[in-house]
Protein backbone atom coordinates (compact mmCIF):
# COMPACT_ATOMS: atom_id res chain seq x y z
CA UNK A 1 0.00 0.00 0.00
CA UNK A 2 1.36 3.49 -0.82
CA UNK A 3 0.97 6.28 1.68
CA UNK A 4 2.47 8.67 -0.03
CA UNK A 5 0.73 12.21 -0.24
CA UNK A 6 1.62 15.41 -1.70
CA UNK A 7 2.03 18.23 0.01
CA UNK A 8 1.12 21.86 -1.64
CA UNK A 9 3.62 24.35 -1.40
CA UNK A 10 2.63 28.46 -1.34
CA UNK A 11 4.42 28.76 -4.70
CA UNK A 12 2.12 26.40 -6.35
CA UNK A 13 4.53 23.17 -6.59
CA UNK A 14 3.93 20.00 -4.91
CA UNK A 15 6.34 17.91 -3.08
CA UNK A 16 6.16 13.94 -2.34
CA UNK A 17 6.61 12.04 0.50
CA UNK A 18 7.87 9.54 -1.57
CA UNK A 19 11.11 12.07 -2.54
CA UNK A 20 10.10 12.57 -6.30
CA UNK A 21 9.37 16.49 -6.79
CA UNK A 22 6.26 17.12 -8.45
CA UNK A 23 7.62 20.01 -11.39
CA UNK A 24 6.16 23.74 -10.62
CA UNK A 25 3.98 25.43 -12.77
CA UNK A 26 5.79 29.00 -13.79
CA UNK A 27 4.74 31.07 -16.34
CA UNK A 28 6.89 32.00 -19.42
CA UNK A 29 9.22 34.99 -19.05
CA UNK A 30 7.92 38.49 -20.23
CA UNK A 31 9.53 39.29 -23.29
CA UNK A 32 11.87 42.52 -22.69
CA UNK A 33 12.66 45.51 -25.23
CA UNK A 34 16.74 45.96 -25.01
CA UNK A 35 17.28 48.97 -23.52
CA UNK A 36 18.90 51.64 -25.40
CA UNK A 37 21.95 53.58 -23.69
CA UNK A 38 22.96 57.07 -25.06
CA UNK A 39 26.11 57.08 -22.83
CA UNK A 40 26.44 60.08 -20.88
CA UNK A 41 24.68 62.99 -23.55
CA UNK A 42 21.83 65.07 -21.01
CA UNK A 43 18.50 64.73 -21.94
CA UNK A 44 17.25 67.96 -23.59
CA UNK A 45 13.78 69.20 -23.60
CA UNK A 46 12.14 69.86 -27.21
CA UNK A 47 11.30 73.56 -26.20
CA UNK A 48 14.69 74.06 -24.95
CA UNK A 49 16.10 72.66 -28.10
CA UNK A 50 13.65 74.83 -30.27
CA UNK A 51 15.16 78.09 -28.12
CA UNK A 52 18.81 76.81 -28.18
CA UNK A 53 18.04 76.54 -32.52
CA UNK A 54 16.10 79.78 -32.81
CA UNK A 55 18.75 81.74 -30.55
CA UNK A 56 21.42 80.00 -32.83
CA UNK A 57 19.44 81.35 -36.34
CA UNK A 58 19.56 84.60 -34.79
CA UNK A 59 22.78 85.17 -34.19
CA UNK A 60 23.56 83.78 -37.60
CA UNK A 61 21.00 87.07 -38.67
CA UNK A 62 23.03 89.37 -36.50
CA UNK A 63 26.33 88.23 -37.84
CA UNK A 64 26.15 87.93 -41.39
CA UNK A 65 22.37 89.22 -42.34
CA UNK A 66 22.90 89.58 -45.93
CA UNK A 67 23.40 85.73 -46.53
CA UNK A 68 19.75 84.98 -45.03
CA UNK A 69 18.13 88.37 -46.96
CA UNK A 70 19.91 89.35 -49.44
CA UNK A 71 17.50 92.44 -50.76
CA UNK A 72 18.12 95.79 -49.47
CA UNK A 73 15.76 96.90 -46.25
CA UNK A 74 15.77 100.00 -47.71
CA UNK A 75 14.54 99.66 -51.25
CA UNK A 76 11.08 101.26 -51.41
CA UNK A 77 8.67 100.33 -54.49
CA UNK A 78 5.20 102.06 -54.41
CA UNK A 79 3.89 99.58 -56.79
CA UNK A 80 4.33 96.92 -54.39
CA UNK A 81 2.60 98.56 -51.34
CA UNK A 82 0.60 95.86 -49.17
CA UNK A 83 1.83 92.81 -50.92
CA UNK A 84 0.48 90.05 -48.89
CA UNK A 85 2.94 87.13 -48.38
CA UNK A 86 3.93 85.18 -51.37
CA UNK A 87 7.03 83.01 -53.21
CA UNK A 88 7.98 86.39 -54.32
CA UNK A 89 7.75 88.18 -50.87
CA UNK A 90 7.61 85.37 -47.86
CA UNK A 91 6.54 88.24 -45.22
CA UNK A 92 5.11 90.69 -47.47
CA UNK A 93 5.59 94.24 -48.18
CA UNK A 94 5.09 97.22 -45.96
CA UNK A 95 3.30 100.73 -46.87
CA UNK A 96 6.20 101.73 -48.98
CA UNK A 97 6.77 98.10 -50.92
CA UNK A 98 9.82 97.08 -48.61
CA UNK A 99 10.33 93.39 -48.30
CA UNK A 100 9.32 92.37 -44.53
CA UNK A 101 11.14 89.45 -44.46
CA UNK A 102 14.15 91.43 -45.35
CA UNK A 103 13.53 94.18 -42.84
CA UNK A 104 12.87 91.29 -40.21
CA UNK A 105 16.24 90.22 -40.81
CA UNK A 106 18.16 92.92 -40.24
CA UNK A 107 16.68 94.42 -37.56
CA UNK A 108 17.76 91.04 -35.44
CA UNK A 109 21.22 93.11 -35.09
CA UNK A 110 20.17 96.47 -33.40
CA UNK A 111 17.37 94.05 -30.97
CA UNK A 112 20.47 91.74 -29.93
CA UNK A 113 23.26 94.67 -29.33
CA UNK A 114 20.11 96.15 -27.40
CA UNK A 115 19.48 93.31 -25.08
CA UNK A 116 23.59 92.70 -25.03
CA UNK A 117 24.60 95.96 -24.40
CA UNK A 118 22.12 97.20 -21.95
CA UNK A 119 22.81 94.46 -19.80
CA UNK A 120 26.79 94.65 -19.92
CA UNK A 121 25.81 98.79 -18.78
CA UNK A 122 23.31 97.79 -16.25
CA UNK A 123 25.75 94.60 -14.62
CA UNK A 124 28.94 96.58 -14.41
CA UNK A 125 27.66 100.15 -12.48
CA UNK A 126 25.73 97.49 -10.76
CA UNK A 127 28.31 95.25 -10.07
CA UNK A 128 30.62 98.46 -8.54
CA UNK A 129 27.85 99.60 -7.05
CA UNK A 130 27.24 96.50 -5.12
CA UNK A 131 30.68 95.60 -4.32
CA UNK A 132 31.54 99.29 -2.89
CA UNK A 133 28.44 98.94 -1.05
CA UNK A 134 29.50 95.44 0.60
CA UNK A 135 32.90 96.06 1.23
CA UNK A 136 32.71 99.69 2.43
CA UNK A 137 31.81 101.04 5.53
CA UNK A 138 28.26 101.59 7.19
CA UNK A 139 28.16 105.39 5.95
CA UNK A 140 29.47 103.98 2.44
CA UNK A 141 27.15 100.99 2.52
CA UNK A 142 23.92 103.11 4.02
CA UNK A 143 24.22 106.01 0.86
CA UNK A 144 24.23 103.80 -1.95
CA UNK A 145 21.60 101.11 -1.09
CA UNK A 146 19.65 103.93 -0.10
CA UNK A 147 20.20 105.99 -3.34
CA UNK A 148 19.72 102.55 -4.88
CA UNK A 149 16.54 102.58 -2.60
CA UNK A 150 15.14 105.96 -4.44
CA UNK A 151 16.02 105.12 -8.10
CA UNK A 152 13.76 101.60 -7.70
CA UNK A 153 11.35 103.98 -5.86
CA UNK A 154 10.57 105.27 -10.06
CA UNK A 155 8.99 103.04 -12.52
CA UNK A 156 11.47 101.39 -14.90
CA UNK A 157 9.67 102.91 -18.00
CA UNK A 158 9.71 106.36 -16.26
CA UNK A 159 13.21 106.37 -15.30
CA UNK A 160 14.23 105.82 -19.06
CA UNK A 161 11.89 108.31 -20.34
CA UNK A 162 13.66 110.94 -18.03
CA UNK A 163 16.91 109.92 -19.44
CA UNK A 164 15.90 109.68 -22.91
CA UNK A 165 13.88 113.00 -22.62
CA UNK A 166 17.08 114.56 -21.39
CA UNK A 167 19.51 112.98 -24.11
CA UNK A 168 17.86 112.10 -27.42
CA UNK A 169 16.87 109.62 -29.48
CA UNK A 170 18.71 107.00 -30.86
CA UNK A 171 19.94 103.57 -30.52
CA UNK A 172 22.95 104.35 -28.29
CA UNK A 173 21.10 106.92 -25.86
CA UNK A 174 18.44 103.80 -25.69
CA UNK A 175 20.94 101.33 -24.48
CA UNK A 176 22.54 103.50 -22.06
CA UNK A 177 18.89 104.80 -20.56
CA UNK A 178 17.97 101.04 -20.30
CA UNK A 179 21.22 99.80 -18.76
CA UNK A 180 21.18 102.67 -16.30
CA UNK A 181 17.73 102.08 -15.40
CA UNK A 182 18.61 98.03 -14.52
CA UNK A 183 21.89 99.12 -12.33
CA UNK A 184 19.77 99.21 -9.49
CA UNK A 185 18.18 95.61 -9.87
CA UNK A 186 21.67 94.02 -9.87
CA UNK A 187 23.68 96.37 -7.67
CA UNK A 188 21.23 94.75 -5.07
CA UNK A 189 21.67 91.34 -6.37
CA UNK A 190 25.56 91.60 -6.43
CA UNK A 191 25.53 93.15 -2.52
CA UNK A 192 23.36 89.96 -1.52
CA UNK A 193 26.04 87.52 -2.80
CA UNK A 194 29.21 89.42 -1.61
CA UNK A 195 27.66 89.06 1.46
CA UNK A 196 26.78 85.52 1.37
CA UNK A 197 30.49 84.70 0.02
CA UNK A 198 32.87 86.52 2.31
CA UNK A 199 31.30 84.66 5.50
CA UNK A 200 32.14 81.57 3.34
CA UNK A 201 34.83 78.96 4.54
CA UNK A 202 37.39 79.56 2.09
CA UNK A 203 37.45 83.05 2.36
CA UNK A 204 38.24 82.70 6.07
CA UNK A 205 40.49 80.26 5.00
CA UNK A 206 42.31 82.60 2.62
CA UNK A 207 42.27 85.72 5.22
CA UNK A 208 43.86 83.26 7.52
CA UNK A 209 46.94 82.43 5.20
CA UNK A 210 47.64 85.88 5.03
CA UNK A 211 46.03 86.45 1.32
CA UNK A 212 45.75 90.23 0.33
CA UNK A 213 42.57 92.65 0.62
CA UNK A 214 42.71 93.21 -3.02
CA UNK A 215 43.76 90.01 -4.26
CA UNK A 216 41.44 88.29 -1.91
CA UNK A 217 38.36 89.84 -3.38
CA UNK A 218 39.61 89.78 -6.91
CA UNK A 219 40.19 85.89 -7.04
CA UNK A 220 37.39 84.72 -4.64
CA UNK A 221 35.20 87.77 -3.60
CA UNK A 222 34.28 88.76 -6.69
CA UNK A 223 33.50 85.40 -9.45
CA UNK A 224 32.17 83.35 -6.63
CA UNK A 225 29.41 86.39 -5.72
CA UNK A 226 29.76 87.23 -9.98
CA UNK A 227 28.68 84.36 -11.33
CA UNK A 228 24.73 83.53 -10.38
CA UNK A 229 24.54 87.20 -11.28
CA UNK A 230 25.85 86.06 -14.84
CA UNK A 231 23.31 83.60 -14.95
CA UNK A 232 20.56 86.10 -14.23
CA UNK A 233 21.67 88.59 -16.42
CA UNK A 234 20.97 86.11 -19.14
CA UNK A 235 17.30 86.36 -18.17
CA UNK A 236 17.85 89.60 -18.40
CA UNK A 237 19.33 90.37 -21.76
CA UNK A 238 15.54 89.39 -23.22
CA UNK A 239 14.19 91.62 -20.75
CA UNK A 240 15.90 94.30 -22.42
CA UNK A 241 15.26 93.19 -25.67
CA UNK A 242 11.55 93.47 -25.27
CA UNK A 243 11.90 97.05 -23.56
CA UNK A 244 14.21 98.35 -26.56
CA UNK A 245 10.83 97.46 -28.84
CA UNK A 246 8.78 99.47 -26.39
CA UNK A 247 10.61 102.29 -26.08
CA UNK A 248 10.60 101.74 -30.67
CA UNK A 249 7.07 101.46 -30.62
CA UNK A 250 6.78 104.55 -28.16
CA UNK A 251 8.81 106.58 -31.14
CA UNK A 252 11.45 106.93 -28.35
CA UNK A 253 14.05 104.63 -29.69
CA UNK A 254 15.46 104.01 -33.22
CA UNK A 255 14.45 106.58 -35.81
CA UNK A 256 12.76 105.29 -39.07
CA UNK A 257 13.80 104.00 -41.48
CA UNK A 258 15.49 102.15 -39.50
CA UNK A 259 14.60 98.22 -39.75
CA UNK A 260 13.53 98.08 -36.09
CA UNK A 261 11.16 95.59 -34.60
CA UNK A 262 9.54 98.17 -32.67
CA UNK A 263 9.33 100.62 -35.02
CA UNK A 264 7.71 98.32 -37.77
CA UNK A 265 5.08 97.55 -35.11
CA UNK A 266 4.45 101.46 -34.59
CA UNK A 267 3.69 101.72 -38.27
CA UNK A 268 1.96 98.40 -38.70
CA UNK A 269 -0.56 99.42 -36.78
CA UNK A 270 -2.17 102.00 -38.69
CA UNK A 271 -2.45 99.27 -41.42
CA UNK A 272 -4.19 96.50 -39.11
CA UNK A 273 -7.62 96.02 -40.76
CA UNK A 274 -6.22 95.30 -44.47
CA UNK A 275 -2.69 94.44 -43.98
CA UNK A 276 -2.44 91.85 -40.83
CA UNK A 277 1.21 90.73 -41.20
CA UNK A 278 2.32 94.29 -40.83
CA UNK A 279 2.40 93.80 -36.99
CA UNK A 280 2.04 90.24 -37.03
CA UNK A 281 5.40 89.29 -38.57
CA UNK A 282 7.63 91.81 -36.02
CA UNK A 283 5.68 91.12 -33.10
CA UNK A 284 5.67 87.03 -33.60
CA UNK A 285 10.10 88.01 -33.95
CA UNK A 286 9.64 89.93 -30.39
CA UNK A 287 7.92 87.35 -28.81
CA UNK A 288 10.04 84.29 -30.37
CA UNK A 289 12.78 86.23 -28.62
CA UNK A 290 12.72 86.90 -25.79
CA UNK A 291 11.24 83.73 -24.71
CA UNK A 292 13.72 81.99 -26.46
CA UNK A 293 16.68 83.94 -24.53
CA UNK A 294 14.50 83.79 -21.46
CA UNK A 295 13.80 79.75 -21.77
CA UNK A 296 17.73 79.31 -22.41
CA UNK A 297 18.70 81.62 -19.54
CA UNK A 298 15.74 80.06 -17.40
CA UNK A 299 18.00 76.67 -18.15
CA UNK A 300 20.84 77.88 -17.07
CA UNK A 301 19.47 79.36 -13.73
CA UNK A 302 18.07 75.22 -12.81
CA UNK A 303 21.34 73.63 -13.72
CA UNK A 304 23.05 75.79 -11.70
CA UNK A 305 20.72 75.36 -8.69
CA UNK A 306 21.00 71.67 -8.88
CA UNK A 307 24.89 71.66 -9.12
CA UNK A 308 24.24 74.00 -5.81
CA UNK A 309 22.20 71.72 -4.08
CA UNK A 310 24.26 68.64 -4.87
Amino acid sequence: MNYAKDIALPSGGAVSLTGNPEPTKTSPPRRRWPKISVGRLPRIRFGLLLAGLFVALLIAAAVAPGLIASGDPFEANARLAFHAPSLAHLLGTDENGRDLFTRVIHGVRPSLVMGLAATAIGLGLGSVVGLSAALGNRFVDGVLMRSIDLLLAFPHILLVLVIITFWGQGLFNTIVAVGIASVPRYARLVRAQVHVVRHAAFVEAAVTLGLRYRTLIWRHVLPNAIKPVLILATIGIGEKIGFGASLSFLGLGTPPPAPDWGAMLSVGRAFLANAWWLTAVPGLAVSLTVLSVMTLGRELLHRSEGKTTS
